[in-house]
């Protein structure tokens, strides 16, 4: 009859969809709140790279680097891209948290700061913009100072949240200075200047790694190398394609295409290298971030660098790159 040979296509074909559904795992992952660089950050979800391992990536956005290790620790994400220092912070801490690859370890942080502030010296007495302690922001700009022989203790410093928050908090006069990514440089107003640059006064400090839990890498292993390689492609393909990740950084941010800021990050970020599609993780750079952390007070003690990374998931990675 045509009604049961309907009814079997019908059926036929919710049996392939829930297939195909059944295949495409979800793969929990987590990023600081889209900004201008959000169109190489999140690539490997928005332009279809996890899917071709067959996962389906859900990312989650979250402002402070230190609120979204809280979620990884807890089990709510299956990895986040963020700070190395974070990450090696919450490794010596004990958390099981380990880095597997480093996608973008140069550095676009700079200090912003009223006109007034002419030096690092100059920064004694006033207010300076972070996320929260313990964030990216705040390790950077104490590991500056350090650098510069300010102490931190005759420095202020002020939550204000994610970049877009503390530059406005600058501009607004709530504070004299802040740590934010590069992006605003080109729009930045006549009495705000560059104070410091983080490549240049810190060159051995990484900025992304990809970190996750030791459950994690023992419970989903297969589905953490195929997100992995994954990564090393979306990089790579932004690396390659700068204006698809202009225009993916516009959609994410609800920006127009006249806005500045994810054009200059991303040509910046191509044409200063400081992108690493390999996924390498430097260990003397980690060793170095340990031994910075320490003698700022941050830490209590260092570990071998081995207990708070895992290579081998991103070895064989690499090995599955680009086959898809």
């Amino acid at each position: 009859m045509p009604w049961m040979k309907s009814l079997a296509i019908a059926v036929a074909l919710v049996g392939a969809a829930s297939a195909a559904q059944a295949q495409e795992k979800v793969w929990k992952h987590g990023i600081l709140e889209a900004k201008a660089d959000s169109g190489i950050i999140a690539m490997v979800a928005k332009g279809g790279f996890a899917e071709k391992h067959g996962l389906k990536v859900e990312l989650t956005q979250i402002k402070s680097g230190a609120t979204l290790m809280k979620a990884l620790v807890a089990g709510e994400l299956d990895s986040v891209d963020m700070g190395a220092a974070e990450s090696i912070v919450a490794g010596v801490r004990g958390t099981g948290v380990k880095i597997v690859g480093c996608n973008w370890p140069g550095m676009p942080q700079v200090v912003l700061a009223k006109d007034t502030i002419k030096t690092a010296a100059d920064l004694k007495g006033h207010t300076v913009a972070i996320s929260s302690p313990g964030s990216l922001p705040d390790l950077l700009v104490k590991g500056m100072l350090q650098a510069k022989k300010v102490p931190a203790n005759e420095v202020k410093f002020a939550p204000q949240g994610a970049d877009l928050d503390r530059y406005k908090s600058l501009i607004a006069g709530i504070t004299d200075a802040a740590v934010v990514s590069n992006e605003f440089v080109p729009v930045m107003p006549k009495n705000v200047h560059v104070l410091m640059t983080a490549s240049e006064v810190v060159p051995q400090f990484m900025r992304l790694c990809i970190a996750t839990s030791s459950k994690a890498i023992k419970s989903k292993r297969d589905d953490l190398v195929k997100f992995v390689a994954a990564e090393m492609e979306a990089y790579r393909f932004a690396e390659t394609h700068p204006d698809e990740a202009i225009k993916l950084a516009h959609e994410m941010t609800h920006t127009k295409p006249d806005d500045k800021r994810a054009g200059f990050i991303v040509h910046q970020a191509i044409e200063h290298k400081q992108l690493d599609p390999s996924l390498a993780i430097p260990q003397d750079r980690i060793q170095w971030m340990e031994d910075l952390f320490k003698t700022a007070g941050v830490i209590p003690k260092t570990l071998p660098v081995s207990e708070l990374v895992d290579k081998s998931v991103r070895d064989d990675a690499a090995k599955q790159a680009g086959k898809k």
